[in-house]
């Protein structure tokens, strides 16, 4: 098949892509490299600030539409799969669906449905939304309510959801927002990770814990919380405890940080792991966040159970570091069950064999 992936976040496109190229398949990914983390492309369409900036990037568009015909599968990132307003994504989109086979909308983090149904409907006992039924009304969630609901971003999204082929969803949050929505269109598959090669566990005379820190999105995301917590243990803790913080790095730079860890804090409000704590426990980090039971069940995993689950809250990441800490031997433990974990369920030679499934179930 020839594949076109449209656009990029925390490196699922380009990961799929090697997948999928392994399989024989023919794959080019077109991004701007998700902004500062830069990832790998084979298209580059990045938009320099200013409005010269973007009369660049719309005429570096226009030369590359010719080249984004004849593909067997298009496959988005998100309905705002170009750094364009919705208005004039609408128009590339119509194109799109007009020059090739299929087009899939990933169903991969921000979005009309994510917003919606967690503000609405609430499937979910806690999200970046609501805790329970209290819908969160602080200035970082309202920003995405505002930016999505009753807008044009939402109604593209509701839009191209309607009018695709498919939809692909990577966390069990985002299948469980679209799937009353579209039940007989969308698949879930989880995201794709390379482990190459089995990495060395080598055990550390102090507990090394790891969190990532997006100023922008810390409070949305509750890594305020985390951090602060993760600093009152280690305080608690200096001969047994190590905390190394990191802000908006490169995605090189990041993991060659991570991969010397045990512990990753990452996502206080998840169910699920996301990329960037796939990607550690893929070199034995343990990863401390989002591990509920219906992540385990969407997988069918019976067994494993690596990912330290902590509520959205202080106390809980206190009390689940504490035992970390005092633990030792089942750090060990849950770090090879965390590599086996990823082997298990999002090896990337595997997922693409799932993605290769489902885009041959709509040709």
């Amino acid at each position: 098949m020839r594949i076109l992936l449209i656009g990029e976040y925390s490196n699922v496109h380009w990961t799929l892509a090697c997948g999928l190229r392994q399989l024989g398949h023919q794959v080019t990914v077109l991004s701007n490299g998700d902004f500062w983390k830069d990832y790998p492309r084979d298209l580059s369409l990045v938009r320099r600030p200013g409005w010269c900036g973007g009369l660049c990037y719309l005429m570096r568009l226009c030369t590359l539409l010719p080249r984004l015909r004849g593909y067997d599968v298009v496959q988005l990132i998100n309905p705002m799969f170009l750094e364009l307003k919705a208005e004039r994504i609408q128009p590339v989109y119509r194109y799109l669906r007009r020059h090739n086979r299929r087009v899939v909308l990933g169903a991969f983090g921000m979005d009309y449905y994510w917003v919606h149904e967690c503000i609405t409907r609430k499937p979910l006992r806690y999200s970046d939304f609501n805790f329970g039924d209290q819908v969160r009304t602080d200035p970082e969630a309202q920003v995405h309510i505002d930016d999505w609901i009753d807008t044009a971003k939402g109604r593209l999204n509701q839009m191209i959801a309607a009018d695709c082929d498919g939809i692909v969803a990577g966390l069990y949050e985002d299948w469980v927002c679209y799937h009353p929505h579209f039940p007989h269109k969308l698949s879930f598959i989880p995201y794709p990770i390379r482990c190459d090669a089995q990495p060395a566990l080598q055990p550390h005379d102090r507990l090394r814990v790891f969190i990532g820190i997006n100023r922008s999105r810390s409070i949305y995301k509750g890594t305020d919380i985390m951090l602060r917590a993760a600093q009152d243990v280690a305080a608690r803790h200096p001969e047994e405890m190590t905390l190394t913080v990191a802000e908006s790095l490169p995605f090189d730079e990041y993991v060659r940080l991570l991969h010397d860890q045990d512990v990753l804090l990452d996502q206080l409000y998840s169910y699920t792991p996301s990329m960037n704590p796939l990607e550690a426990m893929a070199h034995g980090v343990v990863c401390v966040g989002g591990g509920e039971p219906e992540h385990y069940e969407i997988l069918g995993e019976t067994q494993l159970r690596p990912i330290v689950n902590v509520q959205p809250t202080y106390e809980s990441v206190v009390e689940q570091l504490e035992y970390l800490v005092t633990h030792p031997h089942e750090v060990v433990r849950l770090r090879e069950q965390s590599v086996e974990y990823i082997h298990r369920h999002h090896d990337y030679i595997k997922v693409a064999r799932q993605y290769e499934d489902f885009y041959q179930s709509l040709l």
